[in-house]
């Protein structure tokens, strides 16, 4: 009864990613909002509008929260454009803090098909690829941050 239930559950969030993504408590929490998954996933937009609970001491978005924007929508895009018998991990990750961000900031995911050639390539003759995602956190107008993250697939053992 409990396996049934954990399925269609799962089963649930699957077809309905992107509320599933907005209701994910860290996300409720910062004001972190998904606005676009594309059928084929690889573009996800995200936003975040600066809030009294997202704000540091000076009064800008706060770096985790920055950080927590742009955290899992690499690897959910690799997870879902590789065919299933694959582990897909975020395997390291780096943000460099451009200028303070004030207003609504947003990040536009995208992976293209040379990228998950270049993972397949690597998976089909070694087991194992990594590929760096990088990803732009604006303001809207201006470079706020960047993010770049290794990606991590291997077959299953």
């Amino acid at each position: 009864m409990i396996g049934a239930l954990h399925r269609w559950l799962w089963g649930l969030f699957q077809r309905h990613l992107r509320l599933g993504l907005n209701l994910y408590p860290p996300y409720l929490g910062t004001g972190i909002t998904v606005t676009e998954i594309s059928d084929d996933f690889r573009s996800i937009r995200v936003q975040m509008p600066l809030r009294f609970y997202n704000r540091n001491y000076v009064g800008t978005h706060f770096g985790g929260s920055l950080y927590s924007m742009c955290d899992p929508f690499f690897m959910l895009m690799v997870i879902k454009n590789l065919p299933a018998g694959h582990v897909v991990w975020d395997k390291e990750a780096r943000i460099r803090f451009i200028r303070p961000g004030r207003g609504t900031m947003q990040a536009h995911f995208q992976i293209t098909e040379a990228d998950l050639d270049a993972l397949r390539a690597g998976l089909e003759k070694e087991g194992t690829a990594e590929r760096v995602f990088s990803v732009d956190v604006t303001d809207g107008e201006r470079l706020v941050a960047r993010v770049d993250k290794r990606i991590y697939a291997r077959r299953e053992r």
